[in-house]
């Protein structure tokens, strides 16, 4: 009876020592998952937060997009053709080369206005309307006396094709060169 007692008494006891380091383990286990779900919920904040700055970089990106087409259409006919610097002049050329009234044609063209392909015929669209050289804006059409035409950059500069063997860019009016009239375009923006 002795060797009964202390069977039964022994198996509790190593019943004990099984069970109490394996609630231990559960415990720990517990604290670890609420330690992960602490976790995990600061990772939903961090995704939260996350999908938020994303939101921001996004609307940002559509106020510049908005910023750019506020620009009136005369302007974003000189921004494109002020992109073609460094092409190279090309008689009659529309596109990848140009000449004078090819690059005016092709810049207003890329903003949906039509209004001749030569300077004849620009002279001659009523889509134009005369200005003062002191009212001109950038993007305006300034003609020279020669059958040239350019797009007004600022009083002291114009943006053209000049001539064969030159490139599009900056040309500075003097006293020798300069316009002798002056455009808007009808519909091209605000003044």
């Amino acid at each position: 009876m002795l060797v009964t007692f202390k069977r039964t008494l022994a198996v509790p006891v190593v019943a004990t020592a099984v069970i109490l380091p394996a609630l231990s383990v559960n415990a720990v286990s517990a604290q670890a998952a609420t330690t992960r779900g602490a976790a995990t919920a600061s990772q939903a904040a961090a995704a939260t937060r996350g999908a938020a700055a994303a939101r921001d970089v996004a609307a940002a990106r559509d106020v510049a997009a908005a910023r750019r087409h506020r620009h009136s259409r005369r302007m974003r006919a000189y921004i494109w053709a002020a992109h073609q610097h460094g092409k190279p002049y090309c008689w009659g050329g529309t596109g990848g080369c140009f000449d004078c009234s090819g690059l005016v044609m092709a810049a207003y063209r890329h903003v949906d206005l039509h209004f001749g392909r030569d300077t004849a015929e620009m002279l001659a669209s009523s889509r134009l309307v005369r200005e003062s050289r002191r009212r001109a804006r950038k993007g305006d059409l300034a003609f020279y006396g020669s059958g040239h035409v350019e797009l007004f950059a600022s009083r002291k500069y114009t943006l053209g094709a000049l001539h064969s063997g030159t490139r599009i860019g900056w040309h500075r009016v003097s006293r020798w060169w300069h316009p002798t009239m002056y455009f808007r375009v009808r519909h091209s923006g605000r003044r």
